[in-house]
């Protein structure tokens, strides 16, 4: 591959950009050496870098983009909202729409606000529980990746500098999937946790009505309970798990792939409790929630809702899940076929399938992740170790990126033996959170 414009990318954006881009996730220490350093367009399932290489998008934006990029009906709606203004003095006529719409997908709350990404409409969920409840603990699991760049998160993390003792205090943990330990947290800290926060699904199938068991314990706790759809909004089902699991939790929060890559997110909730951040209740006081300025532009919001028509009008979601099953099947046979199931394992579900790559030993290893992400992005595919399926991948995609995979695997298969350090070039990638860079 030739990569001379991505070597100089490298070289200038760090000097300007701390992390040298805007999310971590996205970082040079997330990626082998030899990658592409920036994308300079995508088109359906495939994204294209810097110096004109080509590559099956595996990713799609960070599981964004849940119909393809530059797709074409959410483009059209896009621009023509554009062409009238995307930012006012007051509210955009779409606003009202726009809740309507999302609201009608979500029957268990009846009050929604928008913002621009994921930490400012989970931590406003948090707000709400505290000044609902006049609590101050939020409960998160400590073994799921992200829910804010807030203190009230990071403060909980190996990547806490700059965030407070006191505030990082006011977070407890628990192990996601454990009623038994959400229990105990409860128990330890009774009458003051506010709020759970959690993702209603991971890798690994959840216990049998775990998550409405979850809701009655916090409930019964005086706590309420917050779901965030983030990533399984548009995937698990449609909405999301809220609808899979037929679940009715006090708020949920939205974001990722409800608006095919567009900055749209956003936080649905009952009345009882989303109208404290209202203005109509005079007398009241008032609870300062999201004030946005760019949280409600109309280009969005026509992204959001050219996002939601399609997949009602083409049954997107069906499409996703049977790419999901047709990678997970043909990732499995490879796999089977190089007998190799002890150093590469295939975990999650069709709507976000995962590999898990280990060394010699049979240990989760980095190392060995990174020599599979550059051998297949030496192949046109770029890979992070997980696949999201888009309404624009196909068959043939899928078949393509098994191909990739099978030659990955004889690179893999002799790194096991030979020693890794005679097949990997440069580093490998590093955890996003760490204490130390």
């Amino acid at each position: 591959m030739n990569l001379k414009n991505s070597a100089e990318f490298k070289r200038k954006i760090h000097q300007m950009v701390p992390g040298g881009a805007h999310t971590y996730s996205k970082g040079d220490d997330q990626f082998p050496e030899l990658c592409p350093a920036a994308i300079s367009h995508g088109k359906g399932a495939y994204v294209w870098d810097i110096d004109g290489n080509c590559y099956l998008d595996c990713s799609m934006g960070l599981s964004s983009v849940s119909l393809g990029h530059a797709y074409e009906p959410v483009l059209k709606a896009v621009k023509a909202e554009l062409e009238k203004g995307a930012n006012f003095q007051r509210p955009s006529y779409l606003e009202l729409q726009m809740a309507e719409k999302f609201l009608s997908l979500v029957p268990c709350h009846q009050m929604i606000k928008f913002a621009k990404n994921g930490s400012t409409v989970t931590t406003a969920a948090v707000k709400l529980a505290r000044a609902y409840t006049g609590r101050k603990l939020v409960a998160f699991p400590y073994d799921h990746p992200f829910y804010s760049y807030d203190d009230w998160f990071i403060g909980k993390t190996a990547c806490n500098k700059g965030v407070p003792e006191e505030i990082s205090a006011l977070s407890v943990t628990y192990k996601s999937d454990d009623l038994d330990s959400l229990a105990a947290l409860f128990e330890q800290y009774p009458n003051q946790i506010a709020c759970v926060i959690s993702e209603p699904e991971k890798w690994t199938p959840l216990p049998e009505n775990y998550i409405q068991k979850a809701i009655d314990l916090a409930h019964k706790n005086g706590a309420l309970y917050i779901l965030d759809e983030m990533i399984t909004g548009f995937k698990t089902d449609f909405p999301g798990s809220i609808k899979k699991y037929n679940v009715k939790p006090d708020m949920a929060t939205w974001g990722k792939g409800i608006a095919n890559g567009f900055a749209f997110c956003a936080l649905t909730g009952i009345k009882e409790v989303m109208e404290l951040g209202g203005i109509i209740n005079e007398g009241q006081e008032k609870v300062f929630l999201i004030s946005t300025t760019h949280g409600a532009e109309t280009h969005a919001m026509a992204a959001c809702m050219a996002t939601i028509d399609e997949f009602i009008q083409k049954n997107v979601l069906e499409h996703n899940h049977s790419i999901g099953s047709l990678f997970i099947k043909l990732t499995k046979e490879i796999i089977k076929q190089h007998q190799i199931q002890d150093h590469i394992e295939v975990i999650g579900d069709v709507w976000l399938p995962v590999l898990v790559f280990k060394n010699s030993n049979k240990d989760s290893c980095l190392e060995f992740k990174t020599l599979a992400m550059q051998e297949m992005i030496r192949r046109g595919v770029l890979f992070q170790g997980i696949f999201v399926p888009c309404f624009s991948h196909t068959p043939e995609d899928v078949n393509k990126f098994a191909g990739a995979f099978n030659e990955m695997c004889i690179v893999y298969k002799k790194a096991l033996s030979e020693g890794i350090e005679n097949y990997l070039i440069g580093k490998p990638v590093k955890p996003v959170f760490r204490k130390y860079i």
